[in-house]
């Protein structure tokens, strides 16, 4: 599974740092992964980094994990933050991106790039609080892009993001990544408008 396929993964925080673990675990050994920021004390709770990480780049200790889990994957780091003029170039042999970014401007951005370059993405908005699990979603959104989440919660309404709702909401993620870079409709997908 996952031979010959690549994947890129945009923001190693609490979403995009378990979305690559999930796909490593499933098999998917060639991964691309971009971020800009360093592992803190904050992250450990809800993101795959241990306290030996702490200071690193998140790119580095997101491979240190990765190749720890299977150490035949292949893993593509950019230390750098996106923006419209490198996202594209960054992604440019992947099959599917996945959008893990924390800031609502810089996700629009990096969506709107990678689609406009052609590119499938899989994005994901509303996992914020303890609400139920059921209601994060993997829902086709238009032509290339899916995203998962409920789609409504947010962490300035709901105060925070919780290890279990990020994680259901990464699976999700991971799973249609899977599925599409396999050239697959994503399984239990809601059809958008």
């Amino acid at each position: 599974m996952g031979r010959g396929v690549r994947i890129g993964i945009a923001g190693l925080g609490g979403m995009g740092s378990n979305v690559a673990v999930m796909l490593v675990r499933s098999g998917f050994r060639d991964l691309v992964v971009a971020d800009f920021d360093t592992v803190d004390e904050s992250n450990i709770a809800r993101q795959a980094y241990l306290p030996c990480h702490l200071g690193m780049s998140k790119t580095d200790a997101l491979a240190s994990v990765l190749h720890d889990i299977d150490p035949g994957a292949s893993v593509e780091v950019h230390d750098t933050r996106l923006d419209a003029s490198n996202a594209a170039g960054i992604f440019s042999a992947c099959d599917v991106v996945c959008e893990a970014l924390d800031d609502p401007e810089s996700k629009a951005m990096l969506v709107e790039t990678l689609l406009e370059a052609g590119f499938t993405v899989v994005a994901c908005s509303g996992m914020a609080g303890d609400g139920d699990a059921n209601s994060i979603v993997t829902r086709r959104a238009m032509g290339r892009l899916w995203v998962c989440g409920d789609g409504v919660s947010d962490v300035a309404s709901e105060g925070r993001l919780n290890a279990a709702r990020v994680s259901v909401c990464a699976g999700h993620m991971a799973l249609a990544a899977m599925h599409l870079a396999q050239g697959e409709e994503p399984r239990f997908c809601i059809q958008g408008d």
